[in-house]
């Protein structure tokens, strides 16, 4: 026997406590991302057969528990489905149509498209036997819309609104130590919003593990009160007892700072809860010095919120959260902290060029930032809850935010939505006002407004205390809602008298909602109807409208007015006023969908912004305008601005607080260039060229991209041979990835009906006239006999089990529709023998090594039209009389490999966005054009955090 000496004792000791370290974290929760690798498919609105037969079963899954079929059946056969990562947003994917919705953008799908409104997602995960004994959930981030969620062929439920997430408890569904099936069936038939709203399982997707007794979902709200140098935090917890522990529990909260050092910490004892109740529990911490969080310094702390019981942490539950105070005050505006802010707010929808509403993370930062960089300190989600990562987005970079929800109403529908969104966000600093409503009209100006407004604030009230509540309002501002509502919100200044509204109600906040509305298109500076372009000019929309000057300097000048959200900050598919097709996306945003910058980015850079600013417009290539006069515009937060045309002074002008400047100057080739004055002396210059001829294309990463993200933005652009980017040109660049994958492209044109994602094309094709001969031998052959064109009967009809034939030839066809060789065809045979031969136009084809049931089909063998199909099997046995036996023999999937990815250039600009396969490798981008060189750009293949 070996003797133990004191080290080894102690090293003995600490291999145990890491042994019970390890068996307590297990108790903890887990949440694992699960986009990955799902199986999609569209199905049908209407036509069964084509919605794969589902709700078609004599008992279906609302008439018995577990009766799933067709696509929500956990026996589903779904190999030949197109296999991809979530998010996903099935509408950018289609074709555009002029018979499709205006609003949404003229994509082929949604209403009016019933094969295209439809959409199928299965996955099958595995859950260890070492998961008993928890709470098993799958959380939806929000799926667009009208939702149907099935687990293992168990219905869990319905979720109408595509704006909300949502979440199934799975516990009892689950087969532990094996495969589970999770079957989401969306239907975006429906529009909810009157602009593009994408279609699909467009946010992330989770599969939770928690112990019994744990922290509900979104089971936190932390408020803060600042006093003198410190601040005391009330941290609420409800936690939920689905298990039958029955006794003590011991509930942490600790707080950690920004840098993650724990600060302060308190414990309580209390009792369980019963079984299946939830019971709120509440601390006081106390936290001296506190970092407030600030648009300029958006500090962020943690709670750690732990349950023990029986001595052991069984739950833990983490919350970020700022400390800062927001109030409104009806003379003054709005303070943060205690200091006066003037509101400069975007409104912004969700959808991105090239990728639809199925945003990445990294793609919110990229537009936060992007406004941030304009000058905006605020944003409002219009008209809808966002998804979580645009607000952790907000949280960290310093963003104000509305937080909206979809639909006024008093009842279920609506205030579940209200609730919901509330609980989910009310932890989110960056939020500073709940949104109940946007412009509705029916309601606006009367009594039934009132009420609902009354109902639905006070509502919010009980959820949340801290944050005030505001309605956009159009259709005049004089009673009904904006009668009642606690903060005003004004949706344009031509849509009524402010001030005398102000006048009437001096004890009620307000500020501007939307503004301007503006019409404007990238690189445009002549309006052109035939077209569909609209000048970049500032100027009104329409004459009871503003521009964005004329908007920004009524708020700005009026301190009773906390601020002004813009209508847009990013164009955004949809509503293509002041025109319809062919025009796809709108013209309102002060950039366009790719989040390149239109000019009155430069106007609202140079009023909302720190830094001192200079831009010249237009640009400077007017070839065959020779001698015309152009209108120069300055944007400028300068004391003056001189212009210079090829060196020769044009004048000096003395900037207007938040106003800009404008010379008229005879067209030139040459240099334009603008100086800017501060206290007399020059600060800054801005150039505008006269270029050459498109010579090369440019490559470049977004300069506030993280090398180590795993999407980047790629931005697209022709130079010249002195290195000058081209402003005009249009040419078409293919593009080609390796390392990684083009999730989509885009240009800003609001007219371009290009393909915004190109991938392959699968087409599912049945077999149909499917027929049956009995065979007397169970030897299969191994060439295709001859069989009588007399004995052949509908196959499977009628068939006696318990007397089968010791084999069965069975024969089909399937069309092949503009077939050519480049096409993939493969047969996904469902298993309708023991031992199979399989025919193809008389040639014996074998299955692949991958999958003994898939049979690839070589182009040889194949023809236009018509194929006939052979299967020569030995018949399944019934186990029990009960036993329902396949009687479909598989489906044909044909595969249209996709063409390069290319976008034309509209302005001088395109954009891709990519996504790196493995982080650890780089991602090597090409693109290439006839008649201009090539460029390669390499992005890191560092691991990124």
């Amino acid at each position: 026997m070996k003797t133990i000496f004191p080290k080894e004792i102690l090293l003995y000791f600490i291999f145990l406590i890491s042994i019970c370290t390890f068996a307590q974290n297990k108790s903890e929760r887990e949440l694992i991302l699960i986009d990955k690798e799902w199986r999609f498919s569209l199905g049908h609105s209407y036509d069964k057969q084509k919605d794969f037969g589902h709700a078609e079963g004599y008992f279906s899954y609302l008439a018995k528990t577990g009766f799933a079929d067709g696509p929500a059946s956990s026996q589903f056969d779904d190999r030949a489905w197109r296999i991809l990562d979530l998010p996903h947003d099935w509408i950018v994917e289609q074709s555009f149509s002029e018979s499709a919705s205006y609003s949404h953008g003229f994509k082929a799908a949604g209403k009016g498209f019933p094969e295209k409104s439809i959409g199928w997602y299965r996955k099958k995960i595995s859950i260890p036997e070492s998961d008993q004994g928890k709470i098993i959930s799958l959380k939806f981030d929000g799926v667009f819309r009208n939702s149907k969620v099935f687990f293992n062929g168990y219905f869990l439920g319905t979720a109408e609104s595509g704006y909300n997430g949502f979440e199934y408890d799975v516990t009892s569904y689950v087969n532990y130590g094996g495969q589970n099936t999770i079957v989401v069936r969306v239907d975006a038939s429906m529009e909810e919003g009157w602009f593009y709203e994408g279609a699909g399982i467009y946010r992330h997707v989770y599969l939770q593990k928690t112990n019994p007794l744990h922290v509900i979902e979104n089971g936190t709200y932390v408020t803060s009160e600042i006093k003198t140098n410190n601040a005391e935090v009330s941290a609420e917890v409800s936690i939920e007892n689905k298990g039958n522990y029955k006794g003590a529990i011991e509930i942490i909260q600790t707080i950690l700072d920004p840098s993650g050092k724990e600060i302060t910490s308190s414990s309580e004892n209390a009792l369980a809860p019963d079984f299946y109740k939830t019971v709120k529990y509440s601390s006081k911490l106390k936290v001296n010095n506190p970092f407030l969080w600030d648009i300029d310094s958006p500090n962020l702390y943690r709670l750690v919120t732990q349950i023990k019981q029986e001595g052991k942490i069984v739950d833990r539950y983490e919350t970020s959260f700022g400390i800062r105070t927001i109030k409104f005050d009806p003379e003054n505006g709005f303070f943060l902290n205690g200091k006066a802010l003037k509101l400069k707010g975007t409104n912004n929808h969700q959808d991105h060029a090239g990728i639809g509403t199925a945003l990445p993370d990294e793609l919110q930062y990229y537009r936060i930032k992007k406004l941030k960089e304009m000058g905006s300190n605020a944003y409002r989600c219009s008209h809808n809850p966002p998804t979580p990562e645009l607000l952790e987005a907000c949280d960290k970079l310093g963003m104000l935010v509305i937080d909206e929800t979809r639909l006024m109403g008093i009842n279920e529908y609506h205030l579940d939505d209200l609730k919901r969104m509330i609980e989910r966000d009310r932890n989110h600093p960056s939020i500073f006002c709940w949104s109940v409503g946007n412009e509705e009209w029916n309601i606006e100006g009367n009594i039934v407004g009132e009420r609902i407004t009354n109902v639905m604030q006070g509502f919010a009230k009980s959820i949340d205390s801290t944050r005030p509540v505001t309605v956009g309002i159009s259709s005049g501002f004089k009673s009904g809602i904006s009668s009642v509502v606690e903060i005003m919100g004004y949706n344009y200044m031509g849509n009524g008298d402010i001030d005398a509204h102000r006048n009437e109600f001096k004890s009620q906040p307000g500020m501007g909602t939307e503004e301007g509305s503006t019409f404007a298109t990238r690189g445009v500076y002549f309006t052109d109807d035939t077209k569909h372009y609209q000048s970049a000019y500032d100027r009104k929309p329409r004459p009871t409208f503003y521009s964005i000057e004329e908007g920004w300097k009524f708020y700005a000048t009026r301190p009773y007015l906390a601020g002004m959200f813009i209508w847009t900050g990013f164009d955004y598919r949809g509503e293509p006023t002041p025109y319809g097709w062919p025009s796809v996306t709108s013209y309102f945003g002060m950039m366009d969908v790719c989040g390149f910058s239109k000019d009155n980015v430069f106007y609202l850079k140079s009023w909302w912004g720190n830094e001192p600013a200079l831009h010249i417009m237009p640009h400077w290539n007017w070839s065959g305008m020779e001698g015309q006069e152009i209108d120069v515009w300055v944007h400028s937060n300068c004391d003056e601005v001189e212009l210079f045309l090829n060196k020769k002074s044009l004048g000096k002008k003395k900037m207007e607080q938040y106003g800009h400047l404008e010379w008229k100057v005879k067209y030139t080739p040459g240099t334009l260039e603008a100086i800017g004055y501060k206290n007399g002396k020059k600060i800054l210059s801005d150039i505008q060229k006269t270029t050459e001829n498109p010579e090369a294309i440019k490559l470049s990463i977004d300069k506030e991209n993280n090398v180590n993200a795993n999407v980047s933005v790629i931005t697209v652009e022709v130079t010249d041979k002195k290195g000058l980017h081209v402003p005009m040109a249009n040419n078409e660049i293919t593009f080609a990835i390796k390392g990684g994958k083009i999730l989509g492209v885009g240009n800003g044109n609001p007219t371009s009906l290009e393909k915004d994602q190109f991938i392959d094309e699968i087409l599912l094709t049945p077999i149909t006239d499917f027929e049956e001969q009995k065979v007397t031998t169970e030897i299969l052959p191994q060439q295709l006999p001859v069989y009588s064109d007399n004995d052949w009967t509908t196959a499977f009809k009628d068939r006696d089990y318990k007397k089968q034939a010791p084999s069965y030839v069975y024969r089909g066809q399937f069309e092949l529709k503009d077939y050519s060789a480049i096409k993939n065809v493969n047969f996904f045979y469902k298993k309708i023998g023991v031992e199979v031969v399989v025919f193809v136009n008389g040639n014996k084809v074998n299955s692949s090594a991958e999958d003994p049931q898939k049979y690839i089909l070589n182009s040889n063998i194949l023809k236009e039209g018509e194929n006939s199909l052979y299967i020569i099997a030995t018949p399944l046995q019934k186990i029990k009389d009960w036993d329902v036996m396949n009687t479909d023999p598989g489906i044909i999937q044909v595969v249209t490999p996709s063409k390069p990815w290319t976008r034309q250039l509209f302005n001088g600009y395109a954009q891709v966005i990519i996504q790196k396969e493995n982080n650890n490798k780089p991602v090597i981008l090409s693109a290439s054009a006839k008649g201009l060189k090539s460029h390669t750009i390499t992005i890191s293949g560092k691991e990124y955090l």
